[in-house]
């Protein structure tokens, strides 16, 4: 069977700006990634003090992740994005970043974003958790 994505705004909640309060996953493999932090392949933090940066390095690091089990971004059915400042235009403004890169439609679904105090690598900006229903396997022969 293969997994169903339903993405749903009831009337009686607040419009919101492209993401849905509600995603259902009817059947399927589900695969939880990992905090996608703003590493690059040697694990060297990437832009440091430059926010613009670390979302490019997430949005390439995730991809790659949800690449790795045969998904994309459309996949994805939660996320939840941490940026560590507490100023709404900033937070707004890596909401836009995120929404307008290559993992934009990860972010149509059941999403949340937050500003925190700090992530765990010293210097890191952003984080990006993901929770994506994956395709059906293919039958074997």
């Amino acid at each position: 069977m293969t997994a169903e994505i339903t993405r749903i705004n009831p009337d009686q909640l607040h419009t919101t700006p492209g993401y849905h309060h509600i995603t259902v996953v009817e059947a399927g493999r589900t695969a939880y990634l990992a905090g996608q932090c703003p590493l690059d392949r040697s694990g060297e933090l990437v832009g440091p003090g430059d926010l613009d940066a670390q979302i490019d390095q997430v949005v390439a690091n995730a991809v790659a992740a949800l690449s790795a089990v045969g998904a994309g971004p459309e996949r994805v059915v939660r996320s939840v994005i941490y940026v560590v400042s507490d100023d709404a235009a900033v937070l707004g403004g890596a909401w836009r970043r995120l929404t307008g890169s290559a993992l934009g439609p990860a972010f149509t679904t059941a999403s949340t974003l937050l500003g925190v105090a700090r992530l765990g690598f010293a210097g890191q900006l952003v984080e990006v958790d993901l929770t994506a229903a994956l395709p059906e396997r293919p039958a074997s022969r």
